[in-house]
């Protein structure tokens, strides 16, 4: 009698995918081929820019800014662009995007033209990827199911953290044999061949909600996002986790006034660059690999305590290897990221992804502009080191109390989860809301 009714209410086992069952999906092969071309095209694009404009100017001021206007269309019109997704068939709206881009990309290439006009093309160009960003975010859970989704997400991660580590190295090399604006038109040219990708990768599929008609229909449907997201306390503690990442990306707008410290120059600063990338893609390697689905969960907490706690360290100035394990320790543990954007996707309605994906991720973006921008400040005055401790410090307590938070609501999360996507889906990934690197150009 006991034996049965065990047997009865024993749950199936859980079932990890595995990277190449992700790959055998044709339409996700189109999304990473897209998305792994746009994102080398932009690193070489950002290199170009960086020597366009330097060269044009000789200001090291001018030239961080245009650098800036990479941050900033996202935080301004991201929350506001981002419904688009929830408004038009959101395939259409990725290849309209990507041809505009290779417009303005090419556009920049052919024309010489004065720094003002370049800062407000390069301003275009990252604005019109705030909806593709967003579309492509709100279109993966329709294209992978289940723990299929968990291990795409980790793979379009680890595509974009190994893109950053060898992308400035490659670009330079690349814009140093091209030129300039050569290097300007290849980053057009991966945004066209982007485009007929998902053409020819991607089903068509209808809009996902009602169209506005409305005059200020965007900036309702943005209120509303705002509403969707913090009126839910999971939502709430989901994107809060997300958000935590402008105390742990302290470390690499550091980076150069950290290298002075050891009297390093351009390879220091690329060393301890690269660190915490390094420590991404094996955090989220291992964590899509080899935690199980229905434990991603109950690690994520600990595991954005982990994120902060290493930088900590850096208070008793260890050695340059110590500093560069310990960054990457703290990169590693950001991987808790994939947990929280599954139970991201899981929590929100379908036809409101589009608005929740851009305004976490403009969040994100604005944290982490903000929070280097607060540390350089400080570190005139403190130093690098103090800061950097000073922000794993601060960084440790919040993960704590949204720790504690997140274990009075986890369990909720959980039912609801296997309520609508299944046992094998209770886990987690992380793409949009990794809160790691920077927006494409």
């Amino acid at each position: 009698m006991a034996g049965r009714q065990t047997g009865r209410h024993r749950r199936p086992p859980e079932r990890q995918a595995t990277y190449r069952e992700v790959f055998a999906v044709g339409e996700f092969r189109a999304l990473w081929l897209a998305q792994a071309l746009s994102f080398a095209g932009d690193q070489l694009a950002q290199v170009a820019l960086a020597v366009l404009v330097y060269d044009h100017t000789g200001s090291a001021l001018l030239t961080a800014l245009v650098y800036t206007l990479t941050y900033l269309p996202p935080i301004v019109g991201g929350p506001v662009l981002s419904g688009l997704a929830d408004l038009f068939p959101r395939r259409t709206l990725m290849i309209v995007c990507d041809v505009l881009r290779a417009g303005v990309l090419a556009f920049m290439a052919l024309v010489a033209m004065p720094i003002g006009a370049l800062s407000a093309l390069v301003f275009l160009a990252v604005l019109l990827g705030t909806p593709f960003t967003a579309a492509r975010a709100a279109i993966l859970p329709d294209v992978l199911e289940g723990d299929r989704y968990v291990a795409g997400t980790a793979i379009n991660n680890i595509t974009h953290q190994a893109t950053q580590m060898l992308g400035f190295l490659a670009g330079g090399a690349v814009v140093a044999v091209v030129g300039t604006r050569q290097a300007l038109g290849l980053d057009a040219l991966t945004f066209g061949v982007s485009a007929l990708i998902l053409l020819v990768g991607m089903r068509r599929r209808g809009a996902p909600g009602r169209r506005e008609r409305e005059p200020f229909g965007l900036w309702r449907g943005t209120r509303d996002g705002a509403r969707l997201v913090f009126g839910d306390p999971v939502l709430r503690a989901l994107v809060l986790f997300a958000w935590l990442c402008a105390f742990y990306v302290v470390p690499e707008g550091l980076a150069a006034p950290y290298a002075a410290t050891f009297g390093g120059g351009a390879v220091t600063v690329g060393l301890l660059m690269s660190a915490m990338p390094t420590g991404m893609v094996v955090g989220a390697f291992l964590f899509s690999r080899f935690v199980r689905p229905a434990n991603r969960l109950h690690a994520m907490g600990w595991m954005s305590m982990l994120a902060c706690l290493p930088l900590i360290g850096v208070s008793v100035q260890p050695p340059l290897w110590a500093v560069v394990l310990l960054w990457a320790l703290a990169g590693g543990g950001s991987a808790y990221q994939l947990a929280a954007n599954a139970a991201f996707v899981a929590a929100v309605p379908p036809s409101g992804r589009g608005r929740a994906f851009g305004l976490a991720q403009s969040g994100i973006l604005a944290g982490q502009g903000v929070g280097i921008l607060v540390a350089g400040a400080a570190a005139q005055v403190l130093g690098p080191e103090t800061v950097v401790a000073l922000a794993g410090a601060l960084g440790l307590s919040v993960a704590t109390m949204l720790t504690f938070g997140w274990n009075q609501v986890r369990g909720g999360v959980i039912a609801g989860m296997r309520g609508r996507v299944g046992p094998v889906a209770v886990a987690a990934s992380g793409d949009e809301l990794s809160g790691a690197g920077r927006p494409a150009s």
